[in-house]
């Protein structure tokens, strides 16, 4: 079996298993976590100079039904400047049901069906924890630099850590992140806490009469 393969399949007992209900955004868990990433996602591209983003050609690698490039759209994108590419046809198809007017791409990101620097962002979420194949993944990110601009940005989020209970994912450091991205700038910061250890402690959040009580923690704030 070929990494391609391995990954549709994992995806496909995701489905089976009804995994994917855990990153429902009407859990407290995933909902958590999404505001956490918008507001990094946010800061990132201040910190970067970014704060129109109208005039901004955008890929999302592993876009999924592309929800993370509705997103980008509520921040001010244009939706003709906006790509996305997934290795999932059903997503795919999703995708364009939901936003017809985003130029959505059924394939594998080691060859990107665009010109050489055609981007001024790329998103890449959740994607190279899903890819075992140490080539595929440095075939990706040769991609992902060849068609971005030269003063653009990657904006990256996913595991730096493996997940004892997911053995379809691997977590990737900072060190790997470099090699894969040679001669770029990079900005790290640790924004989201496990979703194991979140779900218990929002869901101890909740009172005896089912209404949420708003409690802080400390591992919850900043970056």
């Amino acid at each position: 079996m070929n990494e391609i393969e391995r990954i549709k399949q994992a995806y496909e007992r995701r489905g089976v298993e009804g995994k994917g209900q855990l990153y429902n955004l009407f859990g407290n868990a995933a909902l958590f976590h999404s505001q956490q990433r918008e507001k990094a996602i946010l800061q990132a591209l201040a910190r970067s100079g970014i704060l129109e983003l109208s005039d901004k050609k955008i890929l999302d690698v592993g876009c999924g039904t592309g929800g993370v490039l509705r997103e980008f759209i509520k921040y001010g994108a244009k939706p003709e400047n906006c790509s996305g590419v997934d290795l999932l046809p059903d997503r795919i198809e999703t995708a364009k049901h939901i936003s017809p007017n985003i130029d959505f791409r059924c394939g594998s990101a080691e060859k990107l069906p665009w010109d050489n620097e055609s981007f001024d962002i790329i998103l890449c979420f959740t994607v190279f924890s899903s890819i075992f194949d140490e080539e595929m993944r440095q075939r990706i990110a040769s991609e992902m630099l060849r068609v971005l601009e030269p003063e653009g940005i990657i904006l990256w989020y996913d595991f730096h850590m493996n997940n004892p209970r997911n053995p379809d994912v691997k977590g990737v450091k900072k060190k790997e992140i470099k090699h894969l991205f040679p001669n770029c700038t990079f900005d790290f910061h640790q924004i989201t806490l496990a979703p194991p250890i979140t779900r218990p402690i929002l869901l101890s959040a909740l009172l005896p009469s089912g209404k949420a009580q708003v409690l802080e923690y400390p591992l919850f704030s900043g970056n």
